[in-house]
Formats: structure tokens, sequence, C-alpha cells
């Protein structure tokens, strides 16, 4: 039997790419915006403005939450989390989604309310305000674009200034109608409409970083095709307790059985091996147990054993 490790390749396709400056000026511009979208908002008496401030503030908590994770997932292994803390940016994904279900849920209700108690809306400066939304969102959410699809942790954030754009155009044009023709109404709708937007795109983060903390395999990986690519390998009778995981929401792991009957075939059957998997299925850390006699059973064998 032996343990293959691959340590030369590990994590060097996937590992997250560093955001922390994106992070720090993300955070700094939307905790400035909340400050001044909530004062305006309650000056010019604006649902949408308010509304928009409080999910602000709920992204201010997001993009701390990501920072931070993305800062533990560089810390070393230790004795007790022999991984590292990698797998803490599955979890920030996961709190930023419930982030920001709370942040759209706490909108609908206060914009249902609205509809029994109209009040007057400055539409002139809930225009200005969310105009300026749109920009600060719009570069925060720039500073996160290249990593929205390698990193799922900085797909949340990515998806949070979005979202946030999304929110100030659609203030923009609530703000636009009002002052044409003095609808109070149009400010809660516009807020339902943000809602059902922000509720559809946060659905697949929740979905992925819940699948991602129950080590489901990673979107994109076929288990069968991984399965049929070792039973392919040269000297491979059968394979078995194959397992493929993510460590974070960059990197996967991979361990598996392979049963080669005759000699052990080498370290440098197994290094190559873990090569393979890294270059063809972006799998970052294999461990490859061979067993050489068929006559011996294995405790993890047959599949389903666990």
């Amino acid at each position: 039997m032996s343990h293959d490790h691959d340590h030369a390749g590990h994590g060097h396709s996937h590992a997250p790419a560093s955001f922390g400056r994106a992070f720090a000026i993300g955070t700094a511009l939307n905790i400035g915006f909340v400050v001044v979208e909530a004062v305006y908002g309650i000056l010019a008496g604006s649902m949408a403005l308010l509304a928009d401030a409080a999910h602000n503030l709920s992204d201010v908590l997001g993009l701390v939450i990501a920072w931070g994770a993305a800062t533990l997932a560089k810390r070393s292994p230790s004795a007790r989390y022999t991984y590292g803390l990698r797998s803490s940016s599955i979890l920030a994904a996961f709190l930023n989604a419930l982030l920001l279900l709370v942040a759209i849920a706490v909108i609908a209700v206060e914009a249902i309310r609205r509809f029994s108690e109209p009040a007057p809306v400055a539409g002139t400066t809930v225009m200005i305000v969310a105009a300026i939304g749109i920009v600060i969102n719009g570069v925060t959410a720039w500073l996160f674009a290249s990593g929205r699809k390698g990193d799922l942790n900085v797909r949340g954030a990515f998806l949070h200034m979005v979202a946030d754009a999304a929110v100030s155009a659609g203030v923009v044009v609530a703000g636009f109608i009002i002052s044409r023709t003095g609808w109070a109404w149009i400010d809660p709708v516009t807020s339902l409409v943000i809602v059902a937007v922000i509720a559809i795109g946060t659905w697949g983060l929740l979905r992925d970083s819940v699948n991602m903390s129950l080590q489901a395999t990673p979107p994109g990986l076929d288990t069968e095709e991984v399965a049929d690519f070792l039973r392919q390998r040269p000297g491979v009778a059968a394979i078995h307790d194959l397992h493929i995981w993510p460590l974070s929401t960059t990197e996967t792991a991979l361990t598996v059985h392979l049963l080669m009957p005759g000699d052990y075939p080498g370290d440098a059957y197994t290094a190559d091996l873990a090569t393979a998997l890294h270059d063809q299925f972006g799998i970052d850390h294999a461990t490859v147990q061979i067993e050489t006699d068929a006559g011996t059973p294995c405790r993890l064998e047959p599949d389903g054993v666990i």
C-alpha cells in the first residue's frame, strides 16, 4: 500500500488570488456610502434609499466576512487544523448568502408596510444619491470581477456589489418617476422588484455554499468521469473508496484506493497520477492508496462503505 500527496502541484492552478486590496477598497467605499445614503434616505423620506442603505450595510458585513475568510485561508496547517483554515471560505460564502436573504426580507417587510402607510418622497434627492451608489458599487464589483468564476467566496462579494448596483439603478428610476408624477407608491414597488432580483441571484450562492459545506463534489467535476480516468490508468484492475470534495472555495481534494495486482509500481507512478489529476481535473490534493493483493480484503470496500 502507498499514499501519495500532490505537494508539488498543490493549489497552484486554483489557489485564491490576493483580493486584500479589493476587499479594503470595497469595504471603505461602502461604509462611507451607507452613512450618506442613510442620512439622505431619512431627509428625503425614501424607503427605497433606506432599504438600499440597509442592504449596503449587510454587504459591508459580507465583505468583512469574505475578507476575513480569505485571510484565514492563507494560514498554514496545524496539529488541530491539518488542512489549515481553507474551508473558512466556504463558511463565508454561506454566511454571505444568509446575510443577503436577511437583508431582502427586511426590505420586503418595510416596503409592504409602506403601501398602507405612504409617505412623501423627494424624488430628485433619491435619484442623485442612488446614482452615486451605482458608481461606488460598480467600481467595487469590477475589483472582484476577475475572481468570480474561480472562487465562490469572491463570487459572493462580487454578487453583493452587482446586486447593490442593480438596487441603486432601480432606485434612480423610481426617483425619476416620483419626481415627474408624485406617485409615492413607486418607491415600495421598486423595493419589492429589487428584492426579487436579489433573491434569484442569492439562491445559486446559497445552494453552492451548502453543497460545498456538505463536501459535495465541486461543480464542474464529474465523479464518474474521474473514476473512468483512474480505471484506464496502466496496471489498474479496479478502484474503490473514491471521494472528491472541496477543501475550500478554490481547492479540491481526492482520495482513492487502486487495486494493482503484482509488484508495487513505485513512487513515480503515484506522483505522475497526482499530476495528471491536477492537470486534467484541477484536483489539487490527491491521496492514492495502492493495493497489490486482490485476495487481501480492504475494510473500505466495496463502494458505499465509509
